[in-house]
């Protein structure tokens, strides 16, 4: 079994990126203590040199520890473990995860109830519009920016300026959230699946649909965080111990190759 085997849950496989394979393998040495708190881990260059990976993807691995609360970075000084267990309210930018699904759940799903009855035919090109770009990019950097034009389009087709300012006002944390979702929950295509169905429901001046749409989709995003940071001891150590580095580091590499011919 591979990596990718040892470390995806759900139905359905999915390839692992390169940055979730190396964020894995830190995740790891940390849950085991081979990182305790308190430790610095190696320089960028030396982590990149051991695992065979770019900077920019470790980089990424290396921002997500930090979101899940496992490390703090210290400008100068380097990235030093503060846990060995991810927190299970992560924070994205100014806001906890937990915070920003109380206040999407209390705002988005009546906001698609509004959009429903009060949508324009303008509102309905640009939402379609960007839902076909949507379903078309294999970035994650263009989707994710375009993840958060979708829902700020919503709020405008409710013609309440509050609503709008609101998510705007999210708007930074719903990014970084989003990003973190999709690179290591594989919520791509499923979020365009949900997206799909509150526009249909859009389309057809359904509020109780739309709303049930945008409560669905923000279900299954707390669903996939949830998911993510819970702990991720799901390899035996024995197995962890016999292969060590050079397995990660294989598929890390496959993976990161395998990656830039998909982009």
């Amino acid at each position: 079994m591979n990596l990718s085997d040892s470390q995806t849950a759900g139905p359905v496989p999915r390839r692992v990126s390169a940055m979730e394979a190396v964020l894995n393998h830190l995740r790891g040495a940390i849950e085991r203590g081979d990182y305790a708190v308190g430790d610095k881990l190696p320089s960028e260059a030396e982590l990149c040199r051991r695992l065979e990976v770019s900077r920019p993807v470790l980089r990424e691995a290396l921002r997500a520890l930090q979101t899940m609360g496992l490390t703090v970075s210290r400008t100068g000084k380097g990235t030093f473990v503060v846990s060995d267990g991810a927190v299970a309210d992560p924070t994205f930018g100014d806001y906890a995860a937990s915070d920003l699904l109380e206040v999407r759940r209390h705002v988005e799903i009546p906001v698609a109830g509004y959009a429903a009855l009060r949508r324009t035919p303008e509102d309905l090109d640009h939402l379609t519009h960007l839902l076909e770009r949507m379903e078309r990019e294999t970035d994650t950097t263009a989707w994710v920016a375009m993840d958060t034009l979708f829902h700020l389009a919503v709020a405008q087709a409710a013609r309440n300026p509050v609503f709008r300012r609101v998510i705007e006002e999210i708007r930074d944390a719903l990014a970084r959230q989003s990003a973190f979702l999709n690179e290591l929950g594989g919520r791509r295509e499923q979020s365009n699946r949900e997206h799909r169905a509150i526009v249909e429901a859009l389309v057809d001046s359904s509020e109780q649909d739309a709303a049930e749409a945008m409560a669905h989709h923000l279900a299954r995003v707390e669903t996939t965080l949830t998911t993510i940071v819970r702990p991720a001891h799901r390899t035996p150590p024995s197995r962890t111990d016999a292969t060590g580095t050079a397995e990660h580091t294989e598929h890390t590499e496959h993976t990161e190759h395998t990656e830039s011919t998909e982009s």
